[in-house]
Parts: C-alpha cells; structure tokens; sequence
C-alpha cells in the first residue's frame, strides 16, 4: 500500500511561491483579501451554473450564492425553513403538495419571482420536450430523475403534475405519497433562476459566456475560466441586512496545499477539503481557525457489472476482500474518518442492517473467489480516479494508487487513469462509461433517501451500466410512501444487506472534512449538506 506524505514547508515565503506555481497567481491576476471582499478557495471551478444540470459540490457552492430555492436548511442542519416558499403542506392522501412563495421577490435582471417563474423553472428540468431545457445541446438535468425518479411522461416519474394556482402558488402532483418531497425539492440543485435571462442566453445559460440570474445574495458578474469566478452584493435581496460582504470572489485553487498557503498568506479568507494531515498545520498558526463540516458523506468505488470481469459478482467480491480498508482509511485521513459495511453514513445509523458485516480484508479468499470465477490470473482493469479533492476523497490519486497496491497483490493490474473534472462525471455515463471509478456522495437532505435513490433508485445506476435490482426499488418505493420510521427501517435494513452484497458501489470511507478560515471572518457556519449561502459572512 502506498502511504500519503504530506507537504510541509518552512516559511510563508515559500508557502506563497506554492501558491503562485501552482495556481497561476502571477500578480497581473492576483487579488488581496481585503475588507467587504470575501475571497474563498474552491478544489475546482463548477461544471456549470445551471440549476438542476450539476451533481458536484463545485457547482453547487456557487448556486449557493446566486440561487435561493423554494426552501432552505437552518444553517449547520439539515432542517427545513421557509425560503421562496412561506409554506407548504400536503393532501390528506399526500400526493398533492402545495407551496405559498414570498411576494415581492425580484430575480438580479429585474422580473418578477412568481408561481410561473417555478413553473418554468421545473418544467425545464422535468419535461425532456420542453424547448427551454435545450437538450439538444447536451444539457440532461440527471439529477431530477435520479431524485424523482424519472422525467415526465416516463413509467417510474414521481412528480405527475405541476401546476400554477394563482401568482403566488404552485402545485405539485405526485404518482404516490413521498413523505420527504419538501426535503428533497431542498436540495441545493433546485435553485430558482430568472425564465427571461435563462431564453435570452439559451444553450450558453450557465457558462461563463451566459452568466447565472438568481434571487440570491450575491449577483453574477463574471467568470474567469480556471481561475475564478466574481460575484457581487444584491443590493435588492429580499433577506434584511444580507448579505453582509460587497463583494465574493470564488476562485479556483485544485491543490489542497496550494489553497492552505493562500490561507496562510491572507489571500484567501476560508477554504474547504483539505488533506486530514494539514490540520496541525493549521492548528500551529495563531491567524487561522480549524473547522470542520459535521459527516453526511460516503466516498465508493464503483465497480460497473457492465464491464465483462465485474459481471460476475465474485469478483466484485473478490476486489471488496483484496482493498485493506481499514489501513487506507487510517493512513489517508488520519482518524478524520471511519469505514462502515454500509453507504449510508453513520449519522443515519437508524436506516442500516445492524447485523451486517463489512468484507474482511482477506487476499486469500480474494483469490479464491477471482478462481472460482474464471480468473485465477487475475485481469488488466483501468482504475478512474477523481482529478480535484472531494470532501469524501480529499487525495484522490494516493489513494488510488493504494487501491492499485492492494489489487495488485491478488493479481489484478489497474491502470490508473483521471481526465478533467466535468468530463470525469460526464463520461462515466457515455458508454461503455467506466470499468471502476472513484467518486462518492454529500447527503442532499437529512433522510436516507438522499443516498439511496440517487445511487440504486430508477434511472440513477446509468453509470454502472444501467444496472438494477428490482426488490431494492420496490423497497425504497415503500419507504419513500410512509413517514413511519420503524417501518421506514425494515425496509433500509434489507437495502443495506442486498447493495452490500451485491457490491455495484463499494462504501470505502465517511469523513469529517477539514476546513480552514482566518480569524478575521466571522458567520461562517458550514452545512453537513456539503455546501452552504455565505450571504452571513463578515470580514472584520
């Protein structure tokens, strides 16, 4: 196995001569924090910024700050409070939901947030027919069908109808009762954007030629592709006093070390996802604080029953026996973090087989499992690992290269490979899409829900070669019809004992991701939900 070395270095000067190198901070483009400009450091810079087309926490940071949704979470929770929304209840048979929106909203180009705003809003992501969602220039919106599971018109889609009341209601129908829908339309994908600007720039909505129109803290004014992307205070947000910066620059910073120098060096007020070995780094200077975002992840490696060694299930099983969990967890994350039998985190425990053992790390029974399927010389197989930090794989390629050491042991040769970070999760659902692969999962909303249907629901296993089980549908359909927690988790329980054994995505790792600000920033309140508005933060 290989182990993990972390940076040190010795002064600012040099922590600062990183920095440039690796980020390209020449001073033609660099910019100092100062006050009422609150200057943060991502891993990578967004996809796009298109509500409902983005599954990654790069883009949904940003949406964050441009975006307010029908609903919100309390900061650091994962509880609900009004947002566009001032209320919502549900039918007696709970297949109707209806949501009562806020008045006076404007979008940042000056129309109106109403009923007919949300409903174009859904029918873009929703209806593959709807001219808006501009399909035909590759757009998808994934992750509605993953959440909803599927789109309309299609045997499996939740939502039935959307429906316009009045200029201030909206009304959604549903094929079954699904007790978490409020949670769920939360999520930080569905953001409200402006019908107008999303027509004027068409196809190019959400790049950097395009722009971004929400009702949000912060207005879109610019982006910088590969370096940042600036945005500015709303001065007609609908929230008092927010928010309480000018000015948010986000910019884009894919080294952890090269993002903690910057820290350092105050050209960067906060950062997230760094490597668990920096934090006595950090502890060490008096200007910083440690912080860290409470654990509602999972880190997987995928194995596609598609690709022909990974379909027989053996071998899956053979790769769950050879990776020695938990040695990598420990060396990697440095007790930051702890490996579990199941996808779900431990937070959501309620929800999970307590009679489920994980696969012991065993290179014999590996093998013997690799012969029994055909395979007693073990096979060639290209590894694909993630090229920026996750929250859930802070490292990604050492810890691939660890994966490799492991497999190697029980014959099996991976080839590592990565590719940039927008085509890494676009390819994986092109064909044949990836043999085996890194990646993993912040929780959207506080129920187990958020893992599970995403992962192993309809429609959403496109990137495991469109693999299915029928009885966890029928499960997570059962569970998603009652509000009964005991019920709730017999039906998880049988979840968490089929996926296990089936070995599709393979739970690796949950952690606590580490977080840095100076102490001269105050407000900051990170989410367990991965991402979070910073419209509170001030810069003293």
């Amino acid at each position: 196995m290989v182990k993990f070395r972390g940076w040190r270095f010795g002064s600012i000067a040099l922590l600062c001569a990183l920095a440039v190198v690796l980020t390209n901070c020449s001073p033609h483009n660099s910019t100092n924090s100062t006050s009422g400009v609150l200057i943060y450091a991502a891993s990578g810079q967004p996809t796009n910024l298109e509500p409902g087309n983005v599954t990654d926490g790069n883009s949904l940071i940003v949406h964050n700050q441009i975006y307010n949704r029908l609903i919100q979470f309390k900061p650091g929770t994962t509880d609900l409070e009004p947002s566009l929304a001032t209320s919502w209840s549900a039918s007696k048979d709970g297949k109707t939901w209806t949501f009562k929106l806020r008045n006076g909203v404007k979008f940042h180009d000056g129309t109106d947030f109403n009923a007919n705003a949300v409903k174009f809003n859904v029918d873009r992501w929703w209806d593959k027919n709807n001219p808006n969602g501009f399909r035909n220039a590759g757009k998808s919106y994934e992750i509605w069908g993953q959440i909803f599971g599927g789109y309309k018109g299609g045997p499996n889609s939740l939502i039935q109808s959307v429906r316009v009341v009045d200029n201030s209601t909206i009304q959604f129908g549903l094929k079954q009762p699904f007790a978490a829908f409020p949670t769920a339309i939360a999520s930080a994908y569905f953001g409200m954007a402006s019908p107008t600007a999303i027509q004027k720039a068409g196809a190019n909505y959400g790049t950097p030629a395009g722009g971004a129109v929400g009702t949000g803290a912060f207005v879109f004014k610019g982006w910088q592709s590969g370096d940042r992307i600036t945005l500015e205070k709303n001065p007609n947000y609908w929230k008092p006093e927010l928010p309480k910066s000018n000015q948010l620059v986000m910019r884009f910073v894919t080294d952890s070390g090269a993002r903690l120098a910057q820290v350092r060096a105050g050209q960067v007020d906060f950062t997230v996802e760094l490597a668990p070995d920096q934090k006595a780094e950090i502890e060490q200077d008096q200007s910083l604080t440690v912080a860290n975002r409470p654990s509602f992840n999972v880190g997987y490696l995928g194995l596609n029953p598609s690709s022909k060694p990974l379909s027989d299930v053996r071998v899956r099983q053979a790769i769950a026996h050879a990776i020695n969990k938990p040695t990598i967890v420990q060396a990697f994350w440095k007790g930051s973090a702890q490996t579990t039998p199941h996808f779900l985190p431990p937070s959501l425990d309620w929800a999970t087989s307590a009679k489920l053992q994980d696969y012991d790390y065993n290179p014999q029974k590996a093998k013997d499992l690799l012969k029994q399927a055909g395979f007693a010389n073990g096979f060639e197989i290209d590894l694909w690992y993630m090229p920026v930090a996750r929250p859930y794989f802070p490292t990604p390629k050492p810890i691939a290269e660890a994966f490799a050491a492991d497999l190697q042991v029980v014959g099996i040769r991976a080839n590592l490979k990565t590719k940039d970070w927008a085509a890494y999760l676009a390819d994986r659902n092109k064909a044949p899409g990836y043999p085996m692969f890194m990646l993993g999962w912040t929780g959207d909303y506080g129920d187990p829900d958020t893992f599970y249907y995403p992962h192993f629901g309809p429609g959403s296993t496109t990137d495991l070669g469109g693999w299915k089980n029928d009885r966890v549908i029928q499960l997570l359909n059962q569970a998603r019809a009652t509000s009964d927690r005991a019920v709730r988790s017999k039906l998880y329980a049988e979840v968490d004992q089929i996926i296990q054994r089936e070995a599709v995505r393979l739970s690796i790792v949950h952690s606590d991701p580490l977080l840095v600000q100076r102490k001269t920033i105050t407000g900051w309140t990170p989410s367990p939900l991965g991402t979070e508005p910073f419209e509170a933060i001030a810069k003293q």
